[in-house]
């Protein structure tokens, strides 16, 4: 894990998605930011959240078929996807351990790490079709 110096556009990115406390995408930090540095480049901001996540500062989240979140949690932990607007969120559960070592290895991967992502329909979401439905 290298660690660069820090800057104030790095310390910005930080803040950003600490004070965000959601998975927000590259473009909502991005957009976030903008509000009140109106100047900062977009190109600043995807440098700087990818120099936080080698640093070990944020953890990106690669999400199945949408784009990369970054969490401010950085404990293991697994995340539900909302099938209706898309939504990351964590889940509220302790962590399987030892699961990696309890795959039938009949192929001979090394495996290093995983990522749980479950499928939901968040609370605003299910307001909304109980909305519809009355």
């Amino acid at each position: 894990m290298k660690v660069r110096r820090n800057t104030i556009q790095k310390d910005l990115v930080l803040r950003a998605v600490n004070e965000m406390k959601r998975h927000a995408t590259t473009e909502e930090v991005y957009e976030f930011i903008k509000k009140e540095h109106p100047t900062i480049g977009k190109g600043t901001v995807y440098r700087n959240l990818g120099i936080l996540v080698e640093e070990g500062k944020i953890r990106k989240v690669e999400v199945p078929d949408g784009p990369d979140r970054f969490d401010f949690t950085l404990k293991d932990h697994y995340h539900v996807r909302c099938i209706k607007c898309g939504d990351v969120s964590d889940v509220d559960m302790d962590e399987v351990k030892d699961l990696t070592e309890k795959i039938n290895n009949v192929h001979g991967i090394k495996f290093l790490s995983h990522d749980i992502f479950f499928k939901g329909i968040c609370s605003l979401c299910l307001e909304k079709e109980e909305d519809c439905e009355e």
